[in-house]
Protein backbone atom coordinates (compact mmCIF):
# COMPACT_ATOMS: atom_id res chain seq x y z
CA UNK A 1 0.00 0.00 0.00
CA UNK A 2 2.80 2.31 0.91
CA UNK A 3 4.43 2.03 -2.43
CA UNK A 4 1.23 2.94 -4.47
CA UNK A 5 0.57 6.12 -2.40
CA UNK A 6 4.82 6.77 -2.94
CA UNK A 7 3.92 5.85 -6.55
CA UNK A 8 0.33 8.27 -6.74
CA UNK A 9 2.34 11.38 -4.88
CA UNK A 10 5.71 11.31 -7.50
CA UNK A 11 2.53 11.15 -10.25
CA UNK A 12 1.27 14.31 -8.95
CA UNK A 13 4.60 16.12 -8.22
CA UNK A 14 5.49 15.69 -12.01
CA UNK A 15 2.45 15.86 -13.61
CA UNK A 16 1.67 19.34 -11.97
CA UNK A 17 3.20 21.05 -14.43
CA UNK A 18 6.40 23.27 -14.42
CA UNK A 19 6.47 26.98 -15.01
CA UNK A 20 9.48 27.86 -17.46
CA UNK A 21 11.99 30.65 -15.79
CA UNK A 22 13.32 33.33 -18.73
CA UNK A 23 15.19 36.57 -18.08
CA UNK A 24 13.16 39.82 -18.75
CA UNK A 25 14.38 43.13 -19.88
CA UNK A 26 14.53 46.57 -22.02
CA UNK A 27 17.55 48.35 -22.87
CA UNK A 28 18.59 51.02 -25.28
CA UNK A 29 22.17 50.43 -24.39
CA UNK A 30 25.04 48.31 -24.99
CA UNK A 31 23.46 44.99 -23.10
CA UNK A 32 20.85 43.67 -20.75
CA UNK A 33 22.59 44.65 -17.52
CA UNK A 34 19.37 45.03 -15.45
CA UNK A 35 18.04 41.34 -16.58
CA UNK A 36 15.34 39.90 -13.98
CA UNK A 37 14.40 36.47 -13.62
CA UNK A 38 10.95 35.77 -13.85
CA UNK A 39 8.59 33.11 -14.08
CA UNK A 40 6.63 32.91 -17.27
CA UNK A 41 2.66 33.06 -17.41
CA UNK A 42 0.53 30.23 -18.27
CA UNK A 43 0.53 29.63 -22.38
CA UNK A 44 4.42 30.97 -22.78
CA UNK A 45 6.60 28.19 -23.25
CA UNK A 46 9.39 30.26 -24.46
CA UNK A 47 12.02 32.49 -23.91
CA UNK A 48 12.47 35.28 -26.12
CA UNK A 49 16.06 37.26 -26.68
CA UNK A 50 16.07 40.21 -29.23
CA UNK A 51 18.34 42.63 -30.43
CA UNK A 52 17.08 45.75 -32.42
CA UNK A 53 19.06 48.70 -34.45
CA UNK A 54 16.71 51.46 -35.57
CA UNK A 55 18.44 53.83 -38.00
CA UNK A 56 16.54 56.87 -39.09
CA UNK A 57 18.97 59.36 -41.10
CA UNK A 58 21.75 60.44 -38.14
CA UNK A 59 19.50 58.55 -35.57
CA UNK A 60 20.48 55.16 -34.36
CA UNK A 61 19.62 53.11 -31.55
CA UNK A 62 20.09 49.70 -30.27
CA UNK A 63 17.36 48.42 -28.14
CA UNK A 64 17.83 44.35 -26.38
CA UNK A 65 14.75 42.75 -24.97
CA UNK A 66 14.30 39.96 -23.33
CA UNK A 67 10.91 38.03 -22.02
CA UNK A 68 8.12 35.10 -22.09
CA UNK A 69 6.80 34.06 -25.92
CA UNK A 70 3.78 32.17 -26.57
CA UNK A 71 5.48 31.53 -29.58
CA UNK A 72 8.40 32.19 -30.67
CA UNK A 73 10.71 31.94 -34.06
CA UNK A 74 14.21 32.62 -34.41
CA UNK A 75 15.43 34.47 -37.03
CA UNK A 76 16.57 38.19 -38.72
CA UNK A 77 14.08 41.02 -40.21
CA UNK A 78 15.07 43.93 -42.35
CA UNK A 79 12.72 46.68 -42.91
CA UNK A 80 15.35 49.30 -43.95
CA UNK A 81 15.02 51.67 -41.05
CA UNK A 82 15.05 48.90 -38.59
CA UNK A 83 16.96 45.62 -38.41
CA UNK A 84 16.21 42.66 -35.67
CA UNK A 85 17.35 39.79 -34.58
CA UNK A 86 15.51 37.27 -32.32
CA UNK A 87 16.64 34.08 -30.57
CA UNK A 88 14.05 31.59 -28.98
CA UNK A 89 14.57 28.94 -26.84
CA UNK A 90 12.09 26.67 -24.64
CA UNK A 91 14.41 26.04 -21.53
CA UNK A 92 14.67 27.41 -18.36
CA UNK A 93 16.84 30.56 -18.17
CA UNK A 94 18.12 29.63 -21.64
CA UNK A 95 17.99 33.88 -22.87
CA UNK A 96 20.25 34.87 -20.51
CA UNK A 97 22.76 35.59 -23.63
CA UNK A 98 21.69 38.90 -25.64
CA UNK A 99 20.35 37.80 -29.05
CA UNK A 100 23.53 38.69 -31.41
CA UNK A 101 23.32 42.27 -33.51
CA UNK A 102 21.80 42.33 -36.87
CA UNK A 103 24.57 40.61 -39.66
CA UNK A 104 25.89 44.02 -41.92
CA UNK A 105 27.29 41.26 -44.47
CA UNK A 106 25.68 41.48 -47.20
CA UNK A 107 24.24 38.06 -48.93
CA UNK A 108 23.53 39.29 -52.67
CA UNK A 109 19.63 38.94 -52.01
CA UNK A 110 17.54 41.67 -53.10
CA UNK A 111 13.94 43.38 -51.58
CA UNK A 112 11.68 45.83 -51.95
CA UNK A 113 11.15 47.41 -48.70
CA UNK A 114 8.91 50.75 -47.83
CA UNK A 115 9.76 54.89 -46.52
CA UNK A 116 7.00 57.03 -46.06
CA UNK A 117 6.39 57.74 -49.29
CA UNK A 118 6.15 54.87 -51.52
CA UNK A 119 7.32 51.09 -51.13
CA UNK A 120 9.62 51.03 -54.39
CA UNK A 121 12.90 51.47 -52.79
CA UNK A 122 15.25 48.31 -53.36
CA UNK A 123 17.18 46.83 -50.22
CA UNK A 124 20.26 44.32 -49.91
CA UNK A 125 19.52 41.65 -47.78
CA UNK A 126 22.25 40.34 -45.56
CA UNK A 127 22.92 37.52 -43.12
CA UNK A 128 20.62 34.42 -43.28
CA UNK A 129 18.07 36.90 -44.83
CA UNK A 130 17.05 34.99 -48.27
CA UNK A 131 13.17 35.45 -48.27
CA UNK A 132 11.38 38.81 -49.16
CA UNK A 133 8.60 39.76 -46.43
CA UNK A 134 5.32 41.68 -47.01
CA UNK A 135 3.45 42.35 -44.24
CA UNK A 136 0.10 44.26 -43.80
CA UNK A 137 -2.41 45.27 -41.79
CA UNK A 138 -5.39 47.25 -41.47
CA UNK A 139 -7.40 49.05 -38.26
CA UNK A 140 -9.80 51.75 -37.80
CA UNK A 141 -10.06 52.43 -41.94
CA UNK A 142 -6.33 53.16 -41.63
CA UNK A 143 -4.08 50.98 -43.75
CA UNK A 144 -0.20 50.45 -43.19
CA UNK A 145 2.21 47.60 -45.62
CA UNK A 146 5.72 47.28 -44.95
CA UNK A 147 8.70 45.45 -47.06
CA UNK A 148 11.76 43.77 -46.45
CA UNK A 149 14.20 40.76 -45.82
CA UNK A 150 13.80 37.78 -44.00
CA UNK A 151 15.07 34.86 -42.92
CA UNK A 152 13.59 31.14 -43.79
CA UNK A 153 13.21 30.52 -40.06
CA UNK A 154 11.66 33.91 -39.46
CA UNK A 155 9.33 33.47 -42.21
CA UNK A 156 8.51 29.88 -41.49
CA UNK A 157 6.65 30.57 -38.35
CA UNK A 158 5.17 33.90 -39.36
CA UNK A 159 3.08 33.03 -42.72
CA UNK A 160 -0.59 34.20 -42.51
CA UNK A 161 -3.51 36.00 -43.30
CA UNK A 162 -6.40 37.02 -40.48
CA UNK A 163 -8.31 39.84 -42.52
CA UNK A 164 -6.72 42.51 -40.58
CA UNK A 165 -3.52 41.97 -40.85
CA UNK A 166 -1.33 39.62 -43.38
CA UNK A 167 2.60 38.58 -43.19
CA UNK A 168 3.62 36.79 -46.28
CA UNK A 169 7.40 35.76 -47.75
CA UNK A 170 8.62 34.59 -51.32
CA UNK A 171 12.15 33.48 -52.46
CA UNK A 172 13.55 35.64 -55.15
CA UNK A 173 14.66 38.97 -55.70
CA UNK A 174 12.56 41.52 -55.51
CA UNK A 175 9.71 38.70 -55.65
CA UNK A 176 7.84 41.06 -52.87
CA UNK A 177 6.55 43.99 -55.47
CA UNK A 178 6.89 47.09 -56.01
CA UNK A 179 3.35 48.50 -56.59
CA UNK A 180 2.73 51.82 -54.76
CA UNK A 181 1.24 51.57 -51.58
CA UNK A 182 -0.88 54.29 -50.20
CA UNK A 183 1.26 54.97 -46.63
CA UNK A 184 -0.72 56.93 -44.28
CA UNK A 185 1.29 57.55 -41.35
CA UNK A 186 -1.36 59.55 -38.44
CA UNK A 187 -0.76 59.70 -35.15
Amino acid sequence: MDLQISVFLLFVLFSAGHSLSCYECKSVVSSCADQKLKTCPSGFSQCMSSTTVVQVGDFSAKVKAKDCAPACQSGSLNLGFVKTNISCCDTDKCNLQDAPAPSNIPNGRKCYYCDILSCTNTLICSGDEDHCIQIAWAFGGRSMVLKGCASKSLCDGIEFDIGVASFACCKGNLCNGAQSVNQRWEL
